[in-house]
């Protein structure tokens, strides 16, 4: 997908051939679907081939942030009424997400997410509940809650952003709740020198 997003900046795909093999990038299950997409596109200097796995790469979701930046949101909006909601794992953040708690909670797990864009808003209403969000170090936070007999947070050992990091902006109401967002490391991982984490076995 980075390829084909270098070859329609270098003018080497026109819109329309850019979005249909985007597509069908997309909906591949297999490097042989991947091949052909890239076959006409010079190679990346240093890239390794298609389908190749390096000794000590990242694992999903760990990759350096340039490769986890770009694409189509998984989800747009999580509500919990007198319930719960989670996102967590291997999911695509998009460029606007609502979250809503009424009476219940609510889970935002950003560490091994992707991101639609470099820059994201996340706006929450917690109404007598709570909402939890979780970023890794080397992303930049600006939380512009409004509390009302209730609270927006942030914890945890703040780090400079890294470079290409995306940006999380949060924003919304907490009236009688509260909105946390904290910053930790994925459980049992290593930082790598361009961003993102490595699991330690």
């Amino acid at each position: 997908m980075e390829r084909l997003r270098d070859a329609v900046a270098e003018g080497r795909l026109d819109m329309d051939e850019f979005e249909e093999r985007l597509e069908a990038a997309y909906k591949s299950r297999t490097y042989a679907e991947l091949e052909p997409l890239t076959r006409d596109l010079p190679p990346v200097p240093g890239a390794l081939p298609l389908g190749a796995v390096p000794a000590t790469g990242p694992t999903p979701g760990g990759a350096p942030w340039p490769g986890r930046i770009g694409g189509s949101g998984t989800s747009s909006t999580a509500v919990a009424v007198m319930s719960g909601f989670q996102r967590k794992g291997r999911w695509t953040v998009p460029a606007h997400f609502n979250a809503v708690a009424f009476w219940g909670g609510g889970e935002l797990d950003l560490r091994e997410a992707d991101f639609a864009e470099r820059a994201v808003v996340i706006t929450c209403v917690a109404i007598m509940g709570g909402i939890q969000i979780t970023v890794p170090p080397g992303v930049e936070v600006d939380v512009r809650g409004i509390g009302i007999m209730g609270a927006f947070d942030q914890s945890g050992a703040q780090t400079a952003p890294q470079p290409g990091a995306p940006r999380v902006i949060v924003n919304g109401l907490a009236f009688w709740g509260g909105v946390e967002v904290r910053t930790k490391a994925p459980k049992g991982s290593k930082p790598l020198d361009g961003g993102g984490y490595r699991k330690e076995l």
